[in-house]
């Protein structure tokens, strides 16, 4: 994360809204093999465990239960020219961007935590949606337990948070309003909403 004190995000109520609503993120851990990362869905078990599944054949899985892992999640983020912020011609290029990083000890699943992992995962995203939700029940129950005999669900056990909100703090507000005004001209509107809320 990026070392400056001005964009240290702390506000874990916060982090674990961002991190919910991306629902997905990344996984690494260090193995004999070399680092490995995995691209997983996720959902909090309670306010300091997420839980997740990966597919059983997926290599990180065999080091996984009992080690230190890694989650992080990205929110919004965009390039911010200089020009941006009508300031002089003594500004640099950069980029913003909102990061989670969750770092804990990874615990292998039973099955039915895993199938409850599941259900709740589901629940979740489905409630999103403007439809009547999916539940297993719309399934046959052999194909969804061959189903869920294909994956392996953990939980990661988070023992330290680490935040970054990159959005030009470090600018007055003026130059970071008029460069948020420049990324959602660019296509980066979820980042420049941000900018405007530092």
């Amino acid at each position: 994360m990026h070392p400056n004190a001005a964009f240290r995000w702390e506000d874990r109520d916060a982090m674990r809204a961002l991190v919910a609503e991306l629902g997905f993120g990344a996984l690494f851990c260090a193995t004999p093999d070399g680092p490995r990362v995995a691209h997983v869905p996720i959902v909090w078990l309670d306010e300091t465990t997420l839980g997740l599944h990966l597919a059983r054949g997926n290599g990180i899985v065999r080091h996984l239960d009992g080690a230190t892992a890694l989650f992080v999640a990205q929110g919004p983020d965009g390039y911010v020219s200089p020009d941006w912020y009508g300031l002089d011609d003594n500004q640099v290029p950069t980029w913003n961007y909102v990061a989670v990083e969750l770092e804990g000890t990874m615990r292998r699943m039973e099955h039915d935590a895993l199938v409850a992992q599941v259900d709740q995962l589901t629940a979740h995203q489905e409630e999103r949606l403007d439809k009547t939700p999916w539940t297993r029940g719309k399934m046959d129950p052999a194909l969804f337990g061959k189903m869920t005999s294909a994956i392996v669900g953990f939980r990661l056990e988070i023992a330290a948070w680490r935040g970054t909100l990159k959005l030009g703090q470090n600018k007055s507000e003026a130059a970071r309003l008029s460069a948020a005004d420049g990324v959602e001209a660019s296509g980066r509107r979820g980042i420049a909403h941000w900018m405007r809320n530092a």
